[in-house]
Formats: C-alpha cells, sequence, structure tokens
C-alpha cells in the first residue's frame, strides 16, 4: 500500500467494476477513487475509516437521466430536497434533470436561473436537459456546451409539455441545427396529432378499462420511424425515451444495426407493470406512452438481458393525489420513481432469471443505470468504479427481501405505483464524492450540496 498513506476512506465489498464483479476495496481521497484494490492480502493505512459491507454488491453511484424535480413552478408536486432524497435512497448519485417546469427551461439564462435554484438543495450531482421552442429550433446549433450538451424535444403534448414540435419542417430544422451543433437529442417520440385524430373520433379516453388501447402504439411506432428518417437524413444523435412497444424496440435496434446514431431508455415502470396493471391502479400508473401490453413487456425484457437498451431511467414524474383522481381525461400522466428503480429492475431479473449468477445481473445494472448514461451524455468523472473516478458509489444487499409501502417513499407526493410490492435487493447506503449521504437505518446523513456537472 505505499503511496497510499492518505486516504479518507475505505470501502470494502463486492465490487461491480468495468474489469468484472470480484471482492475487494475503493479507496478514496479528496472525494474521488485513488485506487480499487482485490481482497484479501492488502493492509489500509493506520486509522483509515473503514465500510465492510461484506458480501453486499459496491456499485458505481447510479445514474438516472430522465427525471422532473419540477423546479421552477411545480414543486407543490416535487422539489429538489424530495427529489434528491428520493434519489439517494434508491443509490441514485446523478440525475439529469427534464425542462418541462414553469417557466419552461428553454435558455441559457432559464438554465442558470434553474441552477441557482438548486444550488444548495440537492443531495445528488446534476445536469439539465435544455428544452427547445418550435419556434427557434435552429437555436440547437450554437448552444453552450458549458450549459446543456443534451435537448428534450416533445413529439406530443400532456399536461405538463409547454412546447410540442407538431410542424414536420420546425422538427427536421431541429435535428439539422443539433447536428451542426453536437447536441444529444433526447425525445417524447410520440405522434401527437395521431391522438388529436383519433380523440376527435373516438373521444378522449374516458376510462383505464380502455387506456391502453385508446393511447395506441401507433404514436410511438410512427413517431420513432420519423426519428430514424431524420437521424438519417442529418446525422443527428437521438436518444428515445420511455421506448414503450414491441415494434418501437425493433426498428431502433435495426436502425442501430445499420450504423444510425439511434439510443433508447426503457423505464422501470415499462417493464414493471401492463396494462392489466393500468386497468387495476388506474390513475397510478397512468403514462405517456402509456404502460402496454404483456408481449411488450416481454419484448423491454429481452432487449434489456441482450444488452440492446442504452440507458434505464425513471421518468421520476410526481403528481399529487388530487391531481392523479382527477377524471381520466384531466389526470396528468406520470408517477414518482427515482427511488424504486434500482431495485424495482433488480427484482425484475431476479424473477425473470432465477437461475442466473447474480455477478451478472449487478452487471447489467452497473451497466445500463450508471456507465451508459455517463458514457452517452458525456459526464465526466461519472458512472464507474476506476481510479481516479469520482468515489459515486451505491451498496445493495442482493438478498434483502421487503415490502414497499408508502411511509418508505420519499418523493414528495408521498405515494408510489408500486407499494405493496415484495422487492428482492435493497440499496443500504449512498456515497456521492466520498461522502454518506445515504444511510437505511439513519435515512439522510449527508449534505445538500450536489453539484452542476458542466
Amino acid at each position: 500500500m505505499a503511496g497510499l498513506t492518505e486516504v479518507d476512506l475505505a470501502v470494502r465489498g463486492r465490487l461491480v467494476t468495468p474489469a468484472g464483479v470480484w471482492p475487494g476495496t475503493v479507496l478514496v481521497r479528496d472525494g474521488r477513487i485513488r485506487a480499487v484494490r482485490p481482497d484479501p492480502g492488502h493492509r489500509l493505512p493506520p486509522g483509515t475509516p473503514t465500510i465492510d459491507v461484506g458480501d453486499h454488491y459496491v456499485l458505481p453511484g447510479l445514474i438516472d437521466s430522465h427525471v422532473h424535480f419540477r423546479t421552477p413552478g411545480l414543486t407543490h408536486k416535487e422539489d429538489w430536497e424530495h427529489g434528491s432524497r428520493a434519489a439517494v435512497a434508491g443509490g441514485v448519485t446523478t440525475v439529469l434533470d427534464m425542462p418541462n417546469t414553469v417557466p419552461p427551461t428553454l435558455t441559457d439564462a432559464s438554465v442558470r436561473a434553474k441552477a441557482d435554484l438548486v444550488d444548495g438543495h440537492s443531495l445528488v450531482d446534476y445536469r439539465f436537459h435544455i428544452g427547445v421552442d418550435p419556434d427557434y429550433p435552429e437555436s440547437l446549433a450554437d448552444l453552450d456546451p458549458g450549459i446543456a450538451t443534451s435537448a428534450k424535444i416533445f413529439m406530443a403534448g400532456h399536461h405538463t409539455a409547454p412546447t410540442v414540435f407538431r410542424d414536420p419542417a420546425q422538427l427536421d430544422k431541429a435535428f439539422a441545427a443539433a447536428a451542426r451543433g453536437g447536441v444529444q437529442l433526447v425525445l417524447h417520440a410520440e405522434d401527437g396529432e395521431l391522438f388529436t385524430l383519433l380523440d376527435g373520433w373516438w373521444g378522449e379516453p374516458d376510462s383505464y378499462l380502455d387506456y391502453e388501447a385508446r393511447r395506441p402504439r401507433t404514436g410511438g411506432i410512427a413517431a420513432v420511424a420519423r426519428v430514424i428518417e431524420l437521424v438519417r437524413r442529418h446525422g443527428t444523435r437521438a436518444h428515445v425515451l420511455h421506448l414503450s412497444s414491441r415494434e418501437e424496440a425493433d426498428l431502433v435496434c435495426a436502425a442501430r444495426t445499420a450504423g444510425l446514431p439511434v439510443t433508447f431508455e426503457v423505464t422501470g415502470h415499462h417493464l414493471s407493470f401492463t396494462d392489466t396493471d393500468t386497468r387495476r391502479l388506474g390513475a397510478r400508473t397512468r403514462l405517456s406512452p402509456s404502460i402496454r401490453q404483456q408481449a411488450d413487456q416481454d419484448r423491454l425484457w429481452a432487449a434489456l438481458l441482450a444488452g440492446e437498451v442504452d440507458t434505464i431511467g425513471s421518468d421520476h414524474a410526481p403528481h399529487t393525489v388530487a391531481e392523479k383522481t382527477r377524471s381520466v381525461s384531466q389526470s396528468p400522466p406520470g408517477l414518482p420513481g427515482v427511488q424504486e428503480l434500482a431495485v424495482a429492475v433488480w427484482t425484475g431479473m431476479r424473477r425473470r432469471r432465477p437461475a442466473e449468477h447474480p455477478d451478472l445481473a449487478a452487471a447489467r445494472l452497473a451497466r445500463h443505470l450508471s456507465a451508459r448514461a455517463a458514457e452517452l451524455f458525456g459526464l465526466p468523472g461519472k458512472g464507474r468504479i476506476a481510479t481516479g473516478a469520482d468515489a459515486d458509489l451505491a451498496i445493495l444487499d442482493p438478498s434483502h427481501t421487503w415490502m414497499l409501502s408508502a411511509r418508505d417513499v420519499h418523493a414528495k407526493c408521498g405515494w408510489s405505483a408500486y407499494e405493496g410490492w415484495t422487492m428482492s435487493g435493497r440499496v443500504v447506503r449512498t456515497i456521492r464524492r466520498g461522502q454518506v449521504v445515504w444511510d437505511l437505518t439513519e435515512g439522510v446523513v449527508g449534505r445538500y450540496d450536489g453539484r452542476w456537472i458542466r
């Protein structure tokens, strides 16, 4: 251990690293990983504070690249103190926040204003997706990478989506400008005009019994096909968010095989629920895009298990109980999920592949909920357990069986669609840049000093 006499913290456990999964020790100094050492057989510097988690997994701090923490303007639903508390309780140490706030985050000045509001109120590090004004799509060509490197485009509207691309010519301009500016587009890819057309024929949905059929897969299929064509035309990097159907997955996988820079996200809720659950739970799983059929969920799981998925996001989008219990047409889509994300996906992996060695499942979780997001969105120092990286770590007890209840929920809304679920695995400690910020027994133990990653 020569040369490692100054260490702030040592974390021992079953390390999930880019080189494999093995028992070892992470040595931390000044918020960064100074060294990664295999166990057993080495001694720590005398007096080193040590966290020994035994056979629990030490994962890289998880990255949720799709959250709505609702600041500014919608903080009655969620705010950064509650949202980031929910995040660290789920092992998440970095988030990328969406722009559909009030007012929407569409300019450099509005991003800076949001950053000022968040400063001192976040347990996690963060970056912002900027929004795109359909009237000024050319602005993407000149986006300052110190402000944002990714931009959110809504191709369909809903209750909290103030800027929607309805004109194909504007969308084409946005893709062209993003390609010129080297901007990563992230897309809500549904055809909103198709839904408007169908609603004009059927009327808006008035029951959750047929909600999925009234917000059909054709909206997503048509939009994803359009995205692929625009990527082919302009070479734009495009990341399709909350992909929901088997046909969309096939289209994106085919496009990528053809060499196009199209990637996709699946959410914890599309992996966890089906339209049968929406008929039973109603507004709790009313989402946009809709929760779909069992065959769609099976295809999304197959994509994850085969490594076709790029990122897993929560689309953490809380609403109050009062808002969710409005009429079907007025109830906003969305649910909280940043806290539940990792354990819900872990539970799903263990149930679908009970004979799989848990090391393989842990490596998959780290890949799609940490490393790949860091690569895709260019997050320096994030997403891996390696010398020089930020000391962001999530400790997962892989065999902890527990039932989630409302009293476990840290999101400001106070409810979860997963209430009553028996989970396999639990995050027991979260470390952000060398600081323990969450402990299952003690709760929040860190400072609200998360940083804007620029």
